[in-house]
């Protein structure tokens, strides 16, 4: 890994709001690279997150095996997330496809700490977006905790309300109109916030595509 640090992917990173403190400077394309190859090691994911390096803990998220993954280890990673890119890594990419990955995002959304409460609607939208199977109604239950939580002015919380309500609504016809019920009646909520992720999500949802 350290033979693949970019320094100047790395000074980029503040940028973008990453936090690089403990990172050496890796595109996640590169990362993606060493997962082919590593393929799915939970041993290994485990030290990987033990080191506290950025990318390392990304790598984690790519390599371990969601079978084995527990609600402790759930528990004991989302509490150590610090940057926005490990947060969405760790859901879209591990997280998700647990089988409590639903009883986790509606336990996260309602936690204080920024980058856990983001988790809580990052692992909504992935779970939507990965799981082709799951009915109409698990979504439907996830609308009342967006509505409840528009009001969080933070950047990387309100981003992540917005994409999970984007994303329940773009799954299908039913869900699209549930969505902007929602979205219609989060707009009348008294906060800059909730306007912006109702407004963003209502555009995006009653967009007409050219074929």
């Amino acid at each position: 890994m350290k033979q693949k640090s970019n320094a100047s992917y790395l000074a980029g990173m503040k940028r973008f709001g990453i936090e690089n403190t403990n990172a050496l400077g890796i595109p996640v394309p590169e990362l993606r690279k060493l997962a082919r190859v590593v393929k799915t090691d939970h041993t290994l994911a485990l030290e990987l997150w033990k080191t506290g390096l950025h990318e390392a803990r990304m790598l984690a998220s790519m390599i371990d095996n969601p079978a084995l993954v527990t609600r402790d280890q759930v528990n004991f990673w989302i509490n150590d997330l610090n940057s926005w890119d490990i947060c969405d890594q760790v859901c879209g990419n591990l997280f998700d496809r647990t089988p409590f990955a639903l009883e986790k995002a509606i336990e996260f959304s309602a936690r204080e700490e920024e980058f856990v409460k983001r988790a809580g609607f990052v692992l909504m939208a992935e779970y939507a977006v990965h799981n082709k199977t799951a009915k109409d109604e698990t979504f439907i239950n996830l609308l009342p905790l967006i509505e409840r939580e528009a009001w969080d002015t933070r950047n990387f919380v309100k981003k992540a309300v917005n994409w999970a309500l984007r994303q329940i609504g773009k799954r299908n016809d039913t869900l699209k109109i549930a969505a902007i019920e929602t979205a219609n009646r989060v707009l009348l909520q008294d906060s800059k916030s909730a306007k912006w992720i109702a407004s963003n999500a209502i555009s995006e949802l009653t967009k007409k595509t050219i074929s």
